[in-house]
């Protein structure tokens, strides 16, 4: 008989996400091959009790995108490159980008992808399919191979909106393994699809984030016809808005993850068996040896930078993270709200997808995505438009533990406006369209 809302559904999970049976769980990197996580992770243990059939693991940019300065998106060493199924020498984004192919071409139902920064927003936004990055501690995190503590989480990638509110009902709770989850008691819902209102845009306050626009041209002018759709729809729109705490970040961000990443790797290799390697120090020395193999298109310094970081007890880490929470939280994205008195604030995702080159490495046209992250809050993309074929996204950001509000608002965008067309896995971008 029926064993959960899953019973029976096809899934793919990133390869970051720890799995106890025949699968490898590598991060992409040769350097994990043959290692055996003891347990499942938080999220596939709830997959498999929901009754979901795990079908494999997907490609991602390797180390979550965490290695180079001068990386190629949907590269890794074990899995080589991964192609956007609209134009295929078109960039699918990272560092989620086999969760978001595989969704967007139909190999499976919904899928599995992890944020730390746009890693679930940005990948979904060019491969046109829904991505929502969740506030930080819905989403147990024990078992998958970490960035950042203050800032990742593990999210759904889906066709639909209502698809990302099924399957953020399987994966929302608190995880004995993951302290941050603690602070998920009283927010979350056990059913996100008693959400969906495809009238849900009537009365939404919405702010229209102005500073993101202008990535290019055919972004911006389907920006205004979605504007346009939204009020009609019943939207009330501030427009335009900026959040107020934009470009103070100074660089904190990046100093956050180089810290946090050493500190959760090394903790994460001495939990699983059989790795070849058992610190950041050993990766690092592996790489070197194996360069042919894994770094024969962009290097790995910031993986070197990560080791020269100290303990999470530094005050210069302690500085940078209250800092980022601070500014993109409670003095960012809570201000802008709570001045204005909004219901969620809007941006496009980016821009369409870049050419892969693994010469020079990846050269797209920014993003939404980084102070949501930074602050922990939720961030949902919804397919919103193409430009010559492409697709691009835009995106629905908020307070901490609004997924409902967000998932309303959503559902009544993507109900309204039906964007989303099916890739045709052309070898090159239709510029006739």
């Amino acid at each position: 008989g029926p064993r959960g809302p899953l019973h029976g559904i096809p899934v793919l999970v990133k390869d970051n996400i720890a799995s106890a049976d025949s699968m490898q769980t590598t991060a992409g990197s040769l350097a994990l091959a043959g290692s055996r996580p003891p347990a499942d992770s938080q999220v596939v243990r709830l997959l498999r009790q929901a009754g979901a059939v795990i079908l494999g693991k997907t490609n991602l940019s390797e180390w979550a995108n965490f290695r180079s300065n001068a990386s190629t998106s949907g590269w890794s060493g074990r899995g080589g490159l991964t192609r956007n199924p609209y134009a295929l020498d078109r960039n699918p984004s990272g560092s989620s980008s086999g969760s978001a192919v595989a969704v967007s071409a139909n190999l499976c139902a919904v899928a599995l992808g992890t944020e730390t920064d746009g890693s679930i927003v940005g990948p979904s936004a060019v491969c046109g399919i829904v991505g929502l990055k969740p506030t930080v501690g819905l989403v147990g995190r024990s078992g998958i191979i970490p960035i950042s503590a203050s800032q990742d989480t593990a999210g759904p990638m889906t066709r639909t909106v209502a698809d990302t509110a099924l399957l953020l009902g399987v994966l929302a709770g608190v995880d004995p393994d993951d302290p941050r989850t603690a602070e998920s008691r009283g927010h979350v819902q056990t059913d996100y699809t008693q959400f969906l209102d495809p009238a849900g845009l009537k009365g939404a306050r919405i702010g229209v984030l102005r500073n993101y626009c202008g990535y290019h041209p055919g972004v911006d002018r389907g920006l205004e016809e979605l504007l346009l759709l939204m009020k009609e729809q019943g939207a009330e729109l501030v427009d335009p808005l900026k959040i107020p705490t934009e470009g103070q970040f100074r660089g904190s961000e990046y100093k956050v993850l180089t810290w946090e990443f050493k500190d959760g790797l090394n903790r994460y290799l001495q939990w699983v068996q059989g790795a070849q390697i058992h610190s950041l120090e050993d990766l690092i020395a592996f790489n070197e040896a194996n360069s042919a193999r894994e770094l024969p298109y962009f290097g790995q310094e910031i993986l070197v930078e990560s080791e020269t970081r100290g303990p999470l007890t530094d005050k210069e880490y302690l500085e940078a993270r209250d800092l980022c929470r601070s500014l993109a939280g409670p003095k960012g994205i809570d201000k802008l709200m709570d001045d204005n008195h909004l219901d969620a604030l809007f941006a496009p995702s980016g821009g369409p997808a870049h050419v892969s080159d693994l010469v020079c490495g990846d050269h797209g046209l920014g993003g939404s995505s980084s102070v949501p992250a930074m602050a922990g809050y939720p961030n949902l993309n919804v397919p919103g438009g193409e430009v010559f074929g492409l697709p691009f996204g835009v995106s629905f950001f908020g307070r901490a533990w609004s997924e409902p509000v967000l998932l309303r608002i959503g559902y009544a965008f993507e109900q309204a406006a039906k964007l989303r067309r099916a890739p045709r896995f052309l070898p090159t971008a239709d510029l006739s369209v």
